[in-house]
């Protein structure tokens, strides 16, 4: 039970890294007791040792994902959309338990496939190895551990429900270790946190089962601290490197952040008071040298052609004629979409992005051809939005955005696509209301390592905040308070430039694959070797 209870608390020290803390440091140490677990959990015949591995990896995955997203929750209670008080507490908590769930079976697989792929040769393998072959068990299991975790990780970001990775933990306070997200994603930022808990892991195994001298003891233990601060060093040079930012290519944003709580969003009162306070935010703007303003994911809940009909905040438009990215709604095919548009300062679209990565219950409902009657019931939803076309461009008077709407902030390849077909710089547009303080800040730690990844300012305007400016380098340049109307002006700049990874992708989880494989073959062989 104290193995157990050791696995769980690593569990939470993950969810405790996660934002709004600043514990990043605990990453660091937080995989160790689950890797040590499956380690000592080996001299147990198979059956045996698949069992209690499997119930580390529930508590291990219950302890980090329940804890770092229970802030979905915060979506309770909805009587303001007109469910009842217990079937809105069912729903978040429902919520909770499918995303938990989703988290826990990403780690459950994770430790399966590390007992698995550990103990098929075992029938192979001689009573005491060689110092070869023990050292080439052990990083042929580093290898394999670290594989299989970015690989789920990759898997689990093409799904409907991912939201944090091991590599988030490091966001926004650990900005030297997210440079190395220029080079393959955010796989290579968790690759490097799941190689120093497994060292540590497997020297605290390799000692506890062996005769060491206190030099040997310090020789091995160094291994781990060595690389924690040799990433970190890379990291400060790369976080050193000039931007270079043309003041040909600035654009002066300006950012309003409505302020408008979800119970009266869509009623009249939210309505009036969002058309008046986008409106006189926008015109103080306007004054204050803004070329564009940025407003959040719905700001005006209406739908473009009503906007441009009888609202006041488009006669403003037409009168300062200071162009805007629109936070609406659109129409398509009979459907409705969340959209954000590219207002010029003739009122006339130059461009319209509509939301590709809809939210499961809440923005759409899934495996409605086979389960709709049942969900729909517990659904707040009276219609779904449409998804938008994930090849399209949104083109604006100052250049191609990279556009991500609230939630498609989790979805990297989304936004590396993006760039990599020409998108300059990153507007990020979300609503965030009705959450605490821990949702946003996981959002906009998740834009930061978007930022790095890159290499693109971020301009992020949220109806209740966190609403920010971002650096290509992660620093986050002004922070808005929560729960506040606010208005900013910044300055952020087009780029045009291509990291590795906005070039070519996660390169890192398929050359690990590979490097796996031949030690792999290697190992095997060896154990044949001994056995014959």
């Amino acid at each position: 039970m104290a193995k157990f209870l050791t696995v769980f608390m690593g569990g939470l020290m993950m969810g405790l890294a996660m934002a709004p803390t600043a514990a990043f440091y605990l990453a660091w140490l937080a995989l160790a007791p689950l890797w040590l677990f499956i380690l000592n959990a080996q001299k147990r015949p198979l059956p045996a040792q698949l069992r209690q591995t499997a119930i580390a990896a529930i508590l291990w995955g219950v302890g980090y994902y329940g804890l770092s997203l229970f802030w979905i929750t915060g979506i309770h209670p909805m009587t303001w959309m007109g469910v009842p008080w217990l079937a809105s507490l069912a729903i978040a908590l429902g919520c909770w338990f499918l995303i938990t769930l989703f988290g826990v079976c990403l780690v459950l697989f994770w430790v399966l496939g590390l007992v698995l792929w550990d103990s098929w040769p075992q029938q192979f393998k001689a009573k005491r190895q060689t110092k070869f072959g023990e050292a080439l068990t052990i990083i042929a299991r580093l290898l394999w551990g670290i594989t299989l975790w970015c690989g789920l990780e990759a898997l689990g970001s093409a799904g409907p429900l991912w939201w944090n990775s091991l590599a988030a933990s490091q966001s926004p306070h650990n900005l030297l270790i997210l440079q190395w997200g220029q080079f393959s994603g955010f796989s290579t930022v968790t690759a490097a946190i799941a190689l120093v808990n497994g060292l540590i892991a497997e020297i605290i195994f390799f000692c506890r089962y062996h005769q060491v001298t206190p030099r040997q003891l310090g020789l091995v233990s160094s291994f781990p601290v060595s690389i924690f601060l040799s990433l970190h060093f890379c990291g400060f040079w790369l976080y050193q490197q000039p931007l270079e930012n043309n003041p040909q290519q600035a654009i002066k944003v300006g950012i309003i952040q409505g302020n408008i709580p979800n119970e009266i969003k869509l009623y009249p009162q939210g309505l009036q008071r969002a058309i008046a306070g986008y409106t006189e935010g926008y015109q103080k703007l306007a004054k204050m040298g803004a070329e564009v303003v940025l407003t959040p994911e719905g700001a005006l809940p209406y739908f473009w052609e009503d906007i441009v009909k009888s609202s006041a905040f488009y006669q403003a438009i037409l009168e300062t004629k200071i162009p805007v990215w629109l936070g609406a709604y659109g129409t398509r095919n009979d459907a409705y979409t969340n959209s954000l548009f590219a207002v010029t300062g003739a009122g006339n679209l130059s461009g319209r992005y509509d939301k590709v990565k809809l939210v499961p219950l809440g923005e759409y409902i899934p495996f409605s051809t086979l389960l709709g009657k049942i969900i729909s019931r517990l659904s707040p939803l009276k219609g779904e939005l449409m998804a938008g076309n994930s090849q399209q461009i949104f083109q604006t008077s100052f250049g191609q955005a990279i556009v991500s709407i609230c939630y498609e902030s989790a979805f990297p390849e989304r936004l590396r696509d993006h760039a990599r077909r020409g998108g300059e710089f990153i507007l990020s547009s979300a609503n965030n209301a009705h959450y605490s303080r821990t949702m946003p800040a996981q959002h906009h730690a998740l834009d930061v390592m978007r930022a790095i990844e890159s290499d693109r300012w971020v301009a992020r305007a949220t109806n209740t905040g966190y609403s920010a400016i971002i650096s290509p380098r992660g620093k986050t340049l002004w922070l808005s308070d929560l729960n506040h109307y606010q208005l900013h002006l910044d300055t952020i700049y087009r780029r045009r430039t291509q990291t590795l990874y906005v070039a070519y992708g996660d390169r890192l989880t398929p050359l690990l694959a590979i490097l796996s494989l031949i030690v792999w073959i290697i190992r095997t062989g060896l154990f044949y070797t001994q056995r014959f």
